[in-house]
């Protein structure tokens, strides 16, 4: 261990993992430490016996419920968006090859106290029981001009330039009510709150338009996909990936501790005695506990079923959007479901999640109305877990530190933090223009 490093990555969680394997690629030197003796840190995924200890304290389940190594349980559930920033990393570090992926059945969206296929385009929006007749026509309209949106063609931008048009401006321009808007920019758009109705539009459209061609890619009912066997096999295949290139390893490494000069500046990590030096630290929140401060809270509900979300059209595997406004709250819910079709549970069992960021202290009674969707549950846990954000300088200390997961059942956010580190740790923009269709293997 008393070689140098350019890189040190504590945590072998999904952002540190990906991130070790870009400044692999990179051709950085990297030493990528866990003081657990297991890949993914908080975005682990557990067995029926791993999952009984961790919740109820024994590892005995009921055997009811089948074979405890048919089960996959990912612990931050994350379904990507087929053209989406995680597809792209992927692909542009060919850890493709290490994995199996599957279309998700389903993606959905709650409205008005019923659960609806999201319609995503002009075709979709006419047979949506979504909207009314004259909504349709108008949503219609808003789809084809997202659509035939092109930045470098100025005759698709209809007098508007994105840039400086808020949300809010175009969506008023075609008339959309409340309602249409609420799903579109929560479960199309996929934004986090209502925040971006002020923003300029162009984020906005460039998310709708992923979504889109996200679905027209596998042509199934939602534009994610997810990889067989669930999240789990995505450190590994990263950390294959950082070896063929000369990265090292080391799990169950205790302590970790990071070493700081009297300047202040990271130099080096100390495990056992021995002291491996480096010029830059990245780990997750647990390693750096001074240097992060806490953000909020996600609470969560992990369910074990007999049968799919009633009324997704008995679909296998599913996502599902409350946006905040259905629910009087300030932050959306997320129902996602995934099953023996993407082999993380035996034939005829389903895992669900329902998540969503904590506002009170009583995660029960919150996820209520999420958990009330799934009907009849086998087996319920409850867990909640802090955020935590970095408040450190990284020009001063070298520590790069990643954000903690929220509540999405997406990717998107995760990817962005892990672009925006690669982006402070080397100086460089990430290249993410790679030929998307390298990634077919999430066919049939």
């Amino acid at each position: 261990m008393d070689e140098e490093y350019d890189v040190i990555v504590l945590g072998t969680g999904l952002k540190e993992c990906i991130l070790s394997g870009l400044l692999s690629v990179n051709g950085l030197k990297v030493l990528h430490m866990d003081r657990n003796d297991y890949y993914g840190g908080e975005s682990t995924s557990l067995n029926l016996k791993q999952l009984w200890k961790r919740f109820r304290g024994d590892d005995n389940p009921p055997e009811t419920l089948g074979s405890s190594k048919e089960y996959n349980v990912d612990m931050i559930p994350k379904f990507m968006m087929a053209n989406g920033g995680l597809v792209r990393v992927l692909i542009h570090t060919n850890v493709t090859k290490y994995l199996s992926f599957k279309a998700v059945d389903g993606s959905f969206v709650y409205n008005k106290g019923k659960i609806h296929k999201v319609p995503a385009n002009d075709v979709e929006a006419l047979k949506s029981p979504l909207m009314g007749l004259f909504e349709k026509r108008r949503a219609r309209k808003f789809f084809i001009y997202v659509q035939d949106y092109d930045e470098s063609d100025p005759k698709s931008h209809e007098g508007m330039d994105l840039n400086k048009v808020t949300a809010k401006e175009l969506i008023t321009k075609y008339g959309l009510d409340d309602n249409t808007i609420d799903f579109i920019g929560h479960a199309l758009a996929l934004h986090l709150d209502d925040s971006y109705l002020n923003q300029p539009a162009m984020d906005f459209v460039k998310r709708i338009k992923l979504y889109a061609e996200s679905l027209a890619r596998f042509r199934g009912g939602s534009p994610y996909i997810y990889p067989l066997y669930g999240l789990g096999e995505l450190p590994q295949g990263f950390a294959r990936l950082s070896a063929v290139y000369g990265g090292t390893y080391m799990l169950n490494k205790p302590e970790c501790k990071v070493e700081f000069d009297e300047n202040g500046k990271a130099f080096g990590v100390t495990s056992e005695g021995e002291t491996a030096k480096c010029k830059k630290v990245v780990c997750d929140p647990s390693y750096l506990p001074d240097k992060v401060k806490k953000v909020g809270r996600v609470a969560r509900a992990i369910c074990i079923m007999s049968h799919p979300i009633p009324n997704t059209h008995d679909s296998p595997s599913v996502q599902v959007i409350l946006p905040q406004k259905q629910l009087g709250r300030k932050s959306d819910m997320y129902l996602f479901c995934c099953s023996y079709s993407h082999n993380v549970a035996p034939k005829g069992k389903y895992i669900s999640f329902v998540t969503t960021e904590a506002e009170t202290d009583n995660p029960k009674e919150e996820l209520k109305p999420g958990i009330d969707l799934l009907g009849p549950v086998d087996e319920i846990f409850f867990d909640a877990y802090d955020r935590y954000e970095p408040i450190n300088q990284h020009d001063v200390d070298s520590c790069f530190i990643s954000t903690s997961y929220d509540a999405t059942t997406h990717f998107e956010t995760t990817v962005t933090n892990v672009i925006d580190m690669y982006r402070k740790i080397t100086g460089k923009e990430l290249d993410l223009s790679v030929d998307l269709s390298a990634a077919s293997a999430a066919e049939e």
